[in-house]
């Protein structure tokens, strides 16, 4: 078979377009021909050194494609097959895995991260990590499958109940998502965020109102009609989200927490004993995968609108340099395309 391209990463900031032998499926594992892969911020770390790999490594954890060979025990998995990857796999022998808490795993592997992954004409990958896709899906629709299951359990882990208020602290991809599913579930939803630059779209994806960051309990209120809302989903990663999470609940609210801070996060405990505020956090996802696909077969959540950008495999500087541009919401790599 000839050679194909991949984006290899070398060191922090040392990303090359490269030709190499492609990969082999061994046993109990698929080849997937990458259609289109998302380019998310855990990509962006990887490639500025924040978060450290092991060199060379292909990045890339969220993508889709078409099975190109599968190994011995690969299932019913066969070349032509439609495929959505779920990036994270658990050992399956230690006590959380035991217990059902595979996302919680400390010998977690992650596709894209410690393991090659779709950033590249052909990716190998686990037979038991392919999702078949449903007929009818686009690609940037299923693109966003991973964040999609993300989403899913944190909105489960609220247990929201219909008729409920509900705040997303964030509207970025995963709180846009998060806003939909809410939706999904019933609840009114409030979108808050530091910047305005994407309540247009938030309303268009179903938010009640939209805010800005300013003046948060008496926001709260107003959307709610009592002392705040009921749910909060925050998906920012930022510890002045997490500040503003913890505003726009009411006593006896629910806040879940999907973000990651990379710095010191002080909450106010005080607040949230005397209020009986939930607190919870939501790590990836369990199972969450086939409830992520029959919310995109049944529209009742769109991602389309968020991917913003599309490029080449060639031109995968260009999509980094994207990534942060404010305009940017998904970044989509897409290997067959020219540029």
């Amino acid at each position: 078979m000839a050679a194909v391209k991949a984006a290899v990463l070398h060191g922090p900031r040392d990303l090359r377009v490269e030709h190499a032998s492609p990969p082999r499926a061994a046993a109990g594992e698929v080849v997937v021909r990458v259609e289109a892969a998302g380019l998310c911020g855990t990509d962006y770390r990887i490639w500025s050194g924040e978060r450290a790999v092991a060199y060379p490594r292909i990045m890339g954890h969220e993508f889709l494609g078409r099975i190109e060979a599968a190994g011995a025990g690969a299932g019913d998995l066969r070349p032509g097959d439609r495929v959505v990857v779920e990036p994270n796999y658990s050992c399956g022998r230690c006590p959380l895995c035991r217990e059902g808490n595979r996302n919680l795993c400390l010998a977690r592997t992650a596709v894209g991260i410690d393991v090659d992954g779709g950033f590249a004409e052909l990716a190998r990958v686990p037979a038991r990590c392919c999702w078949p896709v449903p007929e009818g899906l686009a690609d940037e629709a299923v693109l966003l499958a991973e964040p999609l299951a993300v989403v899913v359990r944190a909105v489960d882990r609220g247990v929201p109940r219909e008729g409920e208020t509900a705040a997303v602290v964030g509207a970025g991809t995963l709180g846009l998502l998060a806003l939909q599913v809410l939706r999904a579930c019933g609840l009114r939803v409030l979108v808050v965020s530091r910047s305005d630059r994407r309540f247009d779209l938030a309303r268009r994806l179903g938010a009640a109102e939209t805010a800005r960051t300013e003046d948060l309990e008496a926001v709260a209120g107003r959307f709610s009609g009592r002392e705040g809302v009921d749910l909060v989903i925050e998906t920012a990663g930022t510890a002045e989200a997490v500040t503003h999470a913890l505003a726009l609940v009411r006593p006896g609210g629910r806040v879940v927490l999907t973000g990651l801070p990379h710095e010191p996060t002080p909450v106010p405990f005080f607040s949230v004993v005397r209020r009986e505020v939930t607190l919870t956090g939501s790590m990836i996802y369990q199972d969450e995968f086939p409830d992520a696909l029959r919310l995109l077969e049944r529209g009742s959540v769109d991602p389309r609108p968020l991917v913003t950008h599309r490029f080449g495999l060639d031109a995968i500087g260009e999509a980094f340099a994207a990534h942060r541009d404010p305009a940017s919401i998904k970044v989509a790599i897409l290997p067959s395309r020219a540029a």
